[in-house]
């Protein structure tokens, strides 16, 4: 689906002196700088993979999902997307990918967005019969029936982004962008819209490319991950595999009923992170003495509450984005 070689993208950026003066010696004499946002990329994308790119804002993501929809044309290196050249832009190319960014609209502010839809229809030349189907299919799963014929303005943030999901799919693309599709949105909003597109993808096959700040969009829905840092791709593997990278520690936090010494001799060598009033600490436990050590510290400790961590995806991208020396 996806084949990068060697790609490279940077960009051309004017340097400007401050004050009249500065200004205008620039209309005479401009400077020039480049910044590389991308560095030697490479990747493969197989048919129906869900994939996460993952790095810190300025990482070169969304320079790269830029490219791989041919909004921008990359500086150097070999770019296949579905057998294509993406920057090309032909017809055949775009009625194959779609590409949602969670800052920008592609519907019409101040019209329903089924007008928005229709437009969609007669551009991409859906069949009427299929457009029916395809619109009543969406708007059910999505349940944004009754929305179809309302102002778009009017639309809570979690309400627009599902319509924009729906005029993404409604020619059913082969590929499928998403630029941080649940920025901003509530917990409840990002929770319906990973459901939706966990169950599409299923049903559909489609594949997804996915960036996010939000660790729970790429523990839901990918399956792989692509680490970008600098422009450079630093990991490139398993879920699983990009968890275990800092070690196959467990963070455990252990909450008690009253406060305990921090100089607990059996909790010091698990590098405790203690609360103010010492009721609560967190340890962090090799997977092979997890079972053991928790049984002693329920047994003999005045424990009311424990739990795991939830995502430990998000403590190796914080350490990493900290130290990505570690890779």
């Amino acid at each position: 689906m996806i084949q990068a070689s060697l790609l490279n993208k940077s960009f051309r950026i004017h340097k400007k002196q401050p004050g009249f003066i500065g200004a205008l010696g620039n209309f005479f004499n401009r400077e020039y700088h480049s910044k590389p946002a991308v560095v030697d990329f490479e990747v493969t994308v197989r048919p129906g993979e869900v994939i996460g790119l993952l790095g810190p804002n300025g990482a070169g993501k969304t320079t790269l999902m830029k490219m791989f929809t041919g909004i921008i044309v990359p500086s150097a290196g070999e770019l296949k997307v579905l057998g294509q050249t993406p920057h090309l832009r032909s017809r055949e190319f775009r009625k194959q990918i779609a590409l949602v960014m969670g800052q920008k609209s592609q519907l019409w502010w101040d019209l329903p967005a089924l007008d928005s839809f229709l437009l969609l229809q007669k551009y991409y030349e859906i069949p009427k019969a299929d457009f029916k189907r395809r619109l009543d299919e969406l708007s059910t799963l999505l349940g944004v029936i009754d929305l179809l014929e309302v102002h778009v303005r009017k639309l809570s943030l979690g309400e627009r982004m599902k319509l924009e999901l729906m005029s993404c799919l409604l020619h059913e693309p082969k590929i499928l962008f998403l630029d941080e599709p649940t920025i901003g949105l509530d917990l409840v909003a990002q929770r319906n819209i990973r459901a939706f597109l966990a169950r599409y993808q299923k049903e559909k096959g489609t594949t997804l490319i996915l960036t996010s700040h939000y660790m729970a969009d790429v523990e839901a829905l990918c399956q792989r991950l692509v680490l970008i840092l600098g422009g450079k791709k630093r990991f490139d593997g398993k879920i699983e595999d990009f968890e275990q990278i800092l070690g196959n520690n467990k963070i455990v936090a252990y909450d008690f009923d009253r406060p305990l010494s921090t100089e607990d001799p059996v909790l010091a060598p698990f590098a405790p992170v203690w609360n103010e009033d010492r009721t609560r600490v967190e340890l962090t436990i090799p997977a092979l003495q997890l079972r053991e050590l928790s049984q002693k510290i329920l047994k003999d400790y005045p424990v009311v509450d424990f739990h795991t961590e939830k995502l430990p995806i998000e403590r190796v991208m914080t350490q990493l984005m900290d130290r990505p020396e570690l890779l």
